[in-house]
């Protein structure tokens, strides 16, 4: 289970998709391929600027030995977030 910001959450993995959940919502989630591409990330507003994109991203590199890109196309806080 996580914290951030008194926030309890599960994270559950599965193939090519990391979730962020508590009892009553999603907190965001990442689907991503093997080669650590990006496909979509997500994180609900009402958590938003809480870090939880950056550690849906730290947990693909994790499982990806993998430096996180996204794919194209990249919306304007896609680009924020890559720093590109």
């Amino acid at each position: 289970m996580g914290t951030s910001d008194n926030t309890n959450y599960n994270v559950d993995l599965s193939d090519g998709v990391i979730t962020f959940k508590n009892i009553n919502t999603t907190l965001g989630f990442v689907r991503y391929t093997k080669a650590a591409e990006v496909e979509y990330i997500f994180v609900n507003p009402i958590f938003r600027r809480k870090g939880f994109a950056k550690k849906l991203l730290q947990i693909v590199e994790k499982k990806t030995k993998f430096k996180p890109k996204p794919q194209d196309p990249v919306s304007p806080l896609g680009k924020k977030l890559f720093k590109i």
